[in-house]
């Protein structure tokens, strides 16, 4: 790092030009005006000096010391101190008095002007202050709320500064040059990982190979010493695990925000579906930048992945020894960065960790959130568009090794070697762990984006007139096959998740719609169950694979290279993908078995009752809005009481959210239909099974229940309707009323007294209410209606049970309750408060309020009780 000198001091007293500290010649105006700091700099800079020189070289060629590095870096150390520069102070102190744009010019015109040498210093700084601190507290630019929407200038500013051709890469590639290196700590890289490397185990991933660097006396822990452009991307890449706990202000769309946006502008960058990755910018005239020491032995590029087919774990003292090739260096950075995201991003669940989270006591260890699952997906897609943009193969073999270039033959092995595995992992982690609800949406169009790599081939599908569905090709029936479980297992997961969810809500609907689309394609589900039947095809077939193993990506099985001299025949290959993602002692369950198609049948059945009972709360929507009750705001209805109905969301959705639920749980159905070949006779018996349960208006539903000599035993179908809110029984309070508990929207002091009151009442005038109740005229109508209970004394005289339970006062009596609850009370505020405005006193007011509820008494009993006779 470079230390303050007299050089620099005499920029603070302007008396002469400014030379640059590395001797080159003087800075430029615009470089001379950044570095004008003020007093407080100066000082700063001036008792770096009087402390001399000599506290302070980096590590080798560049590894910044633990000063800057604490300051900078979140926290990592290296073995000596050192100040901080001069240079880095003045931008430190940029970052409070200066504006954003105005910082990314000035970073711009210094990264132009300095040399690598003094650049060197702020580069492990710069990136923290950028990405955030490893230890997520430091936020940097937070580009992940940063949004072109709400905030443009910076926005652009920011995607200008960090673009693959703008200043930053620009700074990475000069001090490429110099061949400098940064400490990354071992403890902030994911899980497997970091174990592998605490027990001194080299990782497979070639990444890591001749990077780990061992603590020295004092060191605090393993560090990995890596080139600018993979720190670079380190940091880029783990900002999205670490910076979780960002302050949002607004509502973040994580496809617009600039982290998006930089994410797919380097995909397509350094992974170039048309023509080659652009080579680095050199910051030497017609010199060029050297590519990094290769982090795997010397291996010919066209035969990628058919390297080092040893299952001995290497000791991480023994790391491979270090020889360029030419073939690899070619694309170093395409490689590099693709190894970053996927590490990052996926490799969160090792083979035995995974093994271990299928036990529900295990708690997980990390939780990926819905922007990270965005953002995979993302680089699933491209991966897709880039491995379907290779080149066909030349007729001739031998013309193979003259005109294959080392990214023809990267975009040929980029998917199973380096993402098939720990996507399988990943998703399997989701399905398994992500929570019940509609985020789940993310991680489903993910997996299905994988399945589907047909849809970023670069040939266009025919234009035809009628939108009939594109049938899968059988050039995909390879990729099908080496990746079966994708498809298999997976779709069982989902299928369990279904079945524990809410069909009527529309975003479940919509989301097994999207799965059944899929997987209805035209011949793909012949194609999975080709797949399915060369993996259950017996071994006895093929005699000389008795002495193969079975070897999986990471270990040499390149299985999109048809010249593979280990992978010779279909069903070899399927076996192996199978048994290299789950063991030897896999038990395979068939997609199209009679297990899953049992899983299939209690779906489809869920589906059906899903239909119904939306229909059912359209048809409540419709009548409670047909008919509303002015009344009934004032006082309790007898569902009020009871509590018969249950709501769902659809109640605050709406009509057209109901329509759309029946639209997509209908073609799901449709779609079921055709995979799995379910006859119109197993749907129509199944429409039946669901009708049963309905009573003759078709809105009341019992939960699947079996009936025995105890009653009705509930299902764990029953179950399942149950704690979902599809079935319900029908329990209602059949007491009496005045006794039933104190609901939430009543006052319990209220209920208590007014009960008291209207006891008294009752005892003091039972005589004279049984004598008004039993006369034929108009007012014993009105008495019969307001004093009795009608539904009440049907119970007591047919029920001995209620007959028991009941008081055995049951027979005309005043009830005030309904004055306890919280709307009456408003209600009663409001009319004494609006009859202030007409100067009614209290008293007079409460003469209106009792004149208006005799009149509502007299017209609810024409409506209600009518001319009938008394029944006695």
């Amino acid at each position: 790092m470079m230390l303050v000198g007299p050089s620099q001091l005499r920029i603070f007293h302007g008396s002469e030009k400014a030379l640059s500290p590395s001797g080159r010649g003087p800075y430029s105006p615009s470089a001379r005006g950044l570095l004008h700091g003020n007093a407080a700099v100066a000082s700063s800079a001036r008792a770096v000096t009087q402390k001399g020189r000599a506290g302070a070289g980096a590590r080798g060629r560049g590894c910044c010391g633990p000063g800057l590095l604490r300051a900078g870096t979140g926290g990592m150390a290296g073995p000596h101190l050192q100040q901080p520069s001069f240079l880095l102070a003045t931008l430190k102190a940029d970052c409070v008095n200066k504006p954003f744009a105005q910082r990314c010019h000035d970073l711009e015109t210094v990264i132009e002007e300095l040399p690598a040498k003094e650049l060197h210093g702020i580069f492990p700084w710069l990136v923290e202050s950028i990405f955030g601190s490893l230890d997520g507290i430091i936020i940097g630019w937070n580009l992940r709320c940063l949004q072109g929407k709400t905030n443009p200038n910076e926005y652009s500013v920011a995607l200008d500064f960090l673009d693959p051709s703008g200043p930053m890469m620009k700074l990475v590639y000069k001090l490429q040059a110099e061949e400098y290196r940064y400490d990354f700590p071992v403890s902030y890289l994911p899980g497997p990982v970091k174990a592998s490397i605490q027990e001194q185990v080299l990782p497979e991933c070639s990444l890591y190979h001749n990077k780990v660097q061992f603590p020295s006396s004092g060191g605090l822990g393993l560090n990995l010493a890596l080139n600018p452009f993979e720190y670079y991307m380190f940091y880029f890449a783990i900002s999205l695990i670490t910076q979780k706990n960002s302050p949002v202000t607004h509502h973040v769309s994580p496809s617009n925000s600039a982290y998006f946006i930089l994410v797919d502008t380097y995909l397509k960058c350094f992974l170039p579906t048309e023509g080659s990755v652009l080579p680095p910018p050199s910051s030497n005239p017609g010199g060029a930048i050297p590519s990094p020491t290769p982090r795997s032995p010397a291996v010919p590029f066209s035969s990628y992945g058919m390297h080092h087919t040893s299952l001995l774990k290497r000791h991480i003292a023994h790391q491979p020894s270090v020889n360029a090739d030419p073939a690899s260096q070619e694309i170093w950075r395409s490689e590099t960065l693709l190894q970053i995201f996927v590490e990052m991003w996926l490799h969160h669940y090792s083979l035995e960790m995974y093994q271990k989270m299928q036990s529900p006591h295990v708690k997980e260890s990390f939780k990926p959130t819905e922007e990270h699952v965005l953002v995979v997906r993302l680089l699933v897609k491209h991966l897709h568009a880039f491995s379907n943009s290779l080149k066909p193969e030349p007729l001739s073999p031998s013309a193979h090794s003259h005109t294959a270039s080392p990214l023809e033959e990267f975009k040929r092995v980029v998917i199973p070697r380096f993402v098939q595995e720990k996507l399988y992992i990943f998703l399997q982690h989701c399905f398994g762990h992500w929570p019940l609800d509609a985020s789940f949406r993310a991680v489903l169009e993910m997996w299905l984006s994988y399945l589907q790599p047909w849809r970023y081939a670069p040939e266009k599908p025919p234009q035809s007139t009628e939108p009939l569905p594109r049938s899968v090709s059988e050039k995909w029936a390879t990729f099908i096959q080496e990746n079966l479980l994708m498809y298999t297992k997976l779709f069982v997961g989902f299928l369990n998740r279904a079945l524990r969810t809410d069909l009527v809500s529309p975003k479940n609907a919509l989301m097994v719609f999207r799965v059944a689309k899929v997987f209805a394609q035209p011949n793909l589900a012949e194609m999975i169950l080709k797949g399915e039947q060369l993996f259950l095809e017996p071994e006895l077939v093929i005699p000389h694979r008795q002495h193969r193993l079975f070897m999986s990506p990471t270990l040499g099985g390149s299985f999109l290279s048809s010249r593979s001299p280990a992978v010779t025949d279909a069903s070899f290959k399927v076996k192996s993908h199978v048994y290299s993602l789950e063991g030897q002692d896999f038990q395979y369950k068939q997609m199209f078995g009679t297990e899953v198609r049992n899983l299939v049948l209690k779906l489809a059945q869920l589906i059906c009752q899903a239909q119904q009972t939306a229909k059912s709360i359209s048809d409540h929507s419709a009548e409670t809005m047909a008919s509303p009750s002015f009344f009934s705001w004032f006082r309790f209805t007898p569902s009020d009481m009871n509590g018969s109905y249950t709501g769902n969301d659809l109640d605050e959705i709406g009509q057209d959210s109901i329509k759309k639920t029946d639209e997509y749980l209908e073609k799901a159905l449709e779609y079921l239909c055709q995979i799995f070949k379910l006859s119109e006779a197993q749907l129509t018996q199944m429409m039946m099974k669901c009708g049963t349960a309905q009573d003759e208006n078709g809105k009341k539903q019992l939960p699947d229940c079996i009936a025995s000599e105890n009653g009705l035993i509930l299902t764990p179908l029953g179950r399942y309707q149950i704690i979902n809110g599809l079935r319900r029984f029908e329990v209602q309070y059949q007491g009496d009323t005045e006794l039933q508990p104190i609901r939430s929207y009543e006052n319990a002091a209220l209920v208590r007294l007014l009960f008291r009151f209207s006891s008294v009442l009752n005892e003091r005038f039972a005589d004279q209410m049984e004598v008004l109740c039993s006369r034929e005229d108009f007012v014993g109508r009105l008495c019969r209606y307001h004093l009795t209970n009608p539904q009440l004394v049907q119970k007591i005289r047919y029920s001995p049970v209620v007959r028991d339970r009941t008081s055995q006062n049951w027979g005309p009596r005043i009830s005030l309750r309904f004055l306890a609850s919280y709307r009456t009370l408003i209600s009663l505020l409001m009319i004494y408060f609006f009859a202030s405005w007409f100067y009614i006193g209290p008293v007079g007011c409460t003469f209106i309020i009792l004149i208006g509820y005799f009149l509502y008494a007299v017209i609810m009993t024409f409506f209600f009780e009518g001319w009938k006779p008394h029944e006695h």
